[in-house]
């Protein structure tokens, strides 16, 4: 008689056997089968009585974690900005008129009242010369105004004019007076006319910037070149509206140079802009600093930082927080058994790397910071990269 093979790697039953006696054998699998169901369900495991693998651990997942702890100093803020001159002027001439000489390029420096640039001064010079003319002609017809007017005196007082005669001599005079005047005026014009075809440094710098070339027409006010004052220097930057209101005004920021930050100086804030760029909706600070080196030439891209007032609350990164029950949450990792549960917390402020909890937490909690959206309450974690 054959054996029956219950795990299929027997020998094959014959296809003589009968098929009552192969009913019999399907009948003893399915009893087989039952009654390991059955101590099964008792807690008898056969393969753990047999010494097979032991059972999966619990699902723990690895977090990253931070302390939360008040900071008293409040938190670092880097931004990049430039160099820019304190004063930068630009230079224009006075009047219309063809520039005939530009004497000085990009880099160089200029004194106080050393010569820029020049019109062509023919003009003003023949206008000088009719100035000239016309005084000296008012000058003249005064002298015989005055001469006129002597006489006529003399007269009435002999007899031999009437009074009408002489107060006529009186307006001429007077009047001739007047003309001295106006012909003198417009002399000194014409001069400064003269002397405005010479474009003139107002102070010391550098020129950073030109306008025009010899041999162009200019107009009035037109800038010929653009001069940094020797007056001290500015690092600029664009700062968002939300870090005007957490910075103090009298907090000392640190500039360095971006490729250089051995290069570094300080300097406070000297300027804000009270209204914010139309397109970019940012402020424009200007902070002045209290020296600047040599190599730190304008125009070069710096680095200032500093730190925002400290927060009122505690400051976690904004990867902590989540929502329950449409509440601001934060997770929190009991540190004896490792598992985690939701706590609600109260914002005084978020942004986009971080928030302010004002409520919900004393400080010294340990706070999940990555993970936070597979995690659930009383879940067991691992703490990777963060407090042990």
């Amino acid at each position: 008689m054959y054996k029956l093979s219950i795990l299929g790697n027997g020998p094959a039953l014959p296809t003589a056997v009968s098929g009552k006696k192969r009913l019999i054998a399907l009948g003893v699998a399915g009893c087989i089968l039952a009654s390991g169901g059955a101590l099964a369900s008792l807690g008898f495991d056969p393969l753990k009585m047999a010494g097979g693998p032991a059972p999966l651990p619990p699902d723990i997942r690895p977090v990253r974690t931070v302390v939360a702890a008040r900071d008293a100093q409040g938190e670092a803020i880097s931004l990049t900005g430039h160099i820019r001159a304190r004063t930068e002027e630009n230079l224009a001439f006075r009047m219309d008129g063809r520039m005939i000489a530009r004497l000085v390029e990009v880099g160089q420096r200029v004194q106080k009242g050393q010569t820029i640039a020049q019109l062509d001064p023919q003009p003003e010079r023949d206008a000088l010369r009719a100035a000239q003319a016309k005084l000296a002609a008012a000058q003249a017809a005064l002298h015989e105004a005055s001469n006129n007017m002597e006489r006529k005196q003399t007269l009435v007082q002999d007899g031999w004019a009437t009074r009408v005669q002489f107060d006529a001599a009186q307006r001429a005079f007077l009047s001739a007076k007047a003309d001295v005047d106006a012909a003198a005026a417009q002399l000194h014009n014409t001069e400064d006319q003269l002397g405005y075809t010479n474009l003139l440094a107002d102070a010391a710098g550098a020129v950073i910037a030109t306008g025009a070339e010899a041999g162009e027409v200019v107009r009035a006010g037109q800038t010929i070149i653009t001069v940094a004052h020797d007056d001290g220097a500015d690092a600029v930057f664009d700062v968002p509206a939300t870090l005007i209101r957490q910075v103090s005004p009298a907090a000392i920021i640190s500039i360095s140079l971006t490729d250089d930050p051995g290069v570094h100086t300080a300097g406070q804030v000297r300027e804000v802009a009270p209204q914010a760029d139309p397109v970019t909706r940012s402020y424009r600070v200007k902070v002045g600093l209290t020296e600047r080196p040599d190599t730190m030439r304008l125009g070069a891209t710096v680095s200032g930082q500093t730190r925002m007032l400290a927060a009122s609350g505690i400051a976690l990164p904004a990867t902590a927080l989540t929502i329950a029950d449409n509440k601001p949450a934060v997770w929190l990792v009991d540190p004896a058994s490792r598992q985690v549960s939701l706590r609600s917390v109260d914002l005084q402020r978020q942004d986009s790397s971080s928030i302010v909890v004002t409520g919900g937490l004393d400080g010294g909690e340990l706070i999940v910071t990555a993970g936070v959206h597979a995690l659930r309450p009383g879940q067991r974690v691992r703490l990777a990269g963060g407090t042990p």
